[in-house]
């Protein structure tokens, strides 16, 4: 398979078995190596007491970009760690889209910064991962032939 082909396998598989992401309405937009690209309408259960998006919900599309985008190469990938800022609020309706860019990625470890923007491009929160390579181990099973 090309880089390009394995992204969108491992996308496929990976959010075929990710409940949570699923579970909020998650759409993977695109995927790239090192990259994902993935959104998110803001929903009423979603919001805090005033009235706006949780920071949580943000938090969480943020951190499923980043997923996505650091297992891109079928290699299991999970977060070491990450840091969020929040910028503006989300609010009722809005489409969140969270895209997750691979920084460096040297030994069994990486670094990636998403940013999350609403439908109009107003920035919504910044986030940093850090990513830990599980040694020979699959994010997906390769297909049969």
């Amino acid at each position: 398979m090309t880089p390009q082909q394995t992204a969108d396998y491992v996308g496929a598989g990976m959010l075929a078995e990710d409940e949570a992401s699923r579970g909020l309405g998650m759409k993977v937009e695109r995927m790239g190596p090192g990259s994902a690209v993935m959104s998110m309408v803001v929903r009423p259960d979603m919001l805090n007491g005033f009235k706006i998006c949780h920071g949580g919900f943000i938090s969480l599309l943020a951190d499923s970009a980043f997923a996505f985008a650091c297992n891109s190469y079928n290699e299991l990938t999970v977060a070491a760690g990450f840091a969020v800022d929040f910028i503006a609020q989300g609010k009722l309706g809005d489409t969140l889209t969270a895209r997750a860019q691979e920084v460096a990625r040297t030994g069994r470890t990486g670094i990636y910064d998403v940013t999350v923007h609403n439908q109009h491009g107003e920035l919504i929160a910044t986030f940093r991962g850090r990513s830990a390579r599980i040694k020979d181990r699959k994010t997906v099973p390769e297909a049969k032939p």
